[in-house]
């Protein structure tokens, strides 16, 4: 055999061992496991992580699939909810592989299938509910979400962790009409602070008033401080206020006798009516003077 010859045949053994050689090691990560096929039949058990080593030539071929934790975006969703309202609604779910040999043999793209199984249920659970219920209640409906997405996709080896509503969008109609509600709300609240606030004030009121009512001296000594916290203020007015007892005696003085103007009647003082005439008798009266019966006196 000639040295060409024999030269070419290192070269190929070569070739093919180098070939053989990239075709037989695979390294995975630790987040990945290797699904290997072999003559086309899958091996039950998933290789990896680290360095793993198959058939050369073709005979033994991997799918590498990752273990990671996947956020998938579920598109805006048009919902009509049980009440009649309509809505876009879009959400987030997470879901990572648990079985790597059937994510790869049970679905051709479990990701897409995952993201089609979270937007048919989206519009089919949510609108059930009604808009209070959605708005109000978002964890039971998350939680309700992931238990159907996950009875779904547990045949494709995947785990559905969580499903979060992520954006509930109403119409602007709809928007003012529930500011307008909360806006009353809040008033018809704040209308109820207020008069509780004042019942209790009153209370207090009533148990000062009747606690100055059996100390009459507490009175001046609370209009001294009350003119004091005027004179404290620098300023040049100070008002004097009169008690309303004096005000009345003064009006009682005033008065005179009943019948009389009062002491702020302008009008001049009527005349006293003129007397009226005796009765006389007249000529056909037959009676006496005597008493009413006819009977002389």
């Amino acid at each position: 055999m000639s040295t060409g010859v024999v030269v070419l045949l290192v070269i190929v053994v070569l070739v093919l061992a180098g070939i053989a050689a990239a075709t037989m090691i695979s390294v995975l990560k630790e987040y990945e496991r290797g699904v290997i096929f072999r003559l086309g039949r899958v091996l039950a058990k998933p290789k990896g992580p680290g360095l793993i080593f198959m058939l050369p030539f073709g005979i033994d071929s991997i799918r590498k699939v990752s273990l990671q934790v996947v956020a998938m975006n579920v598109p805006p969703q048009d919902v009509i909810t049980k009440d009649n309202v309509t809505m876009q609604v879009d959400a987030v779910v997470y879901s990572r592989v648990v079985d790597p040999v059937r994510a790869v043999v049970e679905i051709q793209n479990y990701l897409f299938a995952t993201s089609q199984a979270a937007q048919t249920n989206l519009r089919a659970i949510l609108g059930k509910y009604e808009l209070d219920t959605l708005l109000a209640e978002r964890e039971r409906v998350n939680r309700e979400l992931r238990q159907i997405i996950a009875r779904v996709t547990h045949d494709w080896g995947i785990e559905v962790q969580s499903v979060e509503v992520k954006d509930v969008e109403l119409p602007d109609v709809l928007r003012r009409a529930l500011a307008r509600e909360a806006e009353a709300d809040r008033d018809a609240r704040a209308l109820l602070i207020s008069a509780d606030a004042e019942k209790k004030a009153s209370r207090v009121l009533a148990d000062a008033a009747a606690a100055m009512a059996q100390h009459p001296g507490s009175m001046q000594l609370r209009f001294l401080q009350t003119v004091s916290e005027v004179a404290s203020e620098k300023n040049s007015t100070l008002v004097m206020p009169i008690p309303v007892e004096l005000l009345g005696a003064l009006g009682r003085l005033g008065g005179g006798g009943a019948g009389g103007p009062g002491p702020d009647d302008g009008r001049p003082a009527m005349p006293p009516p003129p007397p009226s005439p005796p009765a006389v008798s007249g000529p056909d009266d037959g009676r006496a003077a005597g008493d009413d019966n006819g009977r002389p006196g």
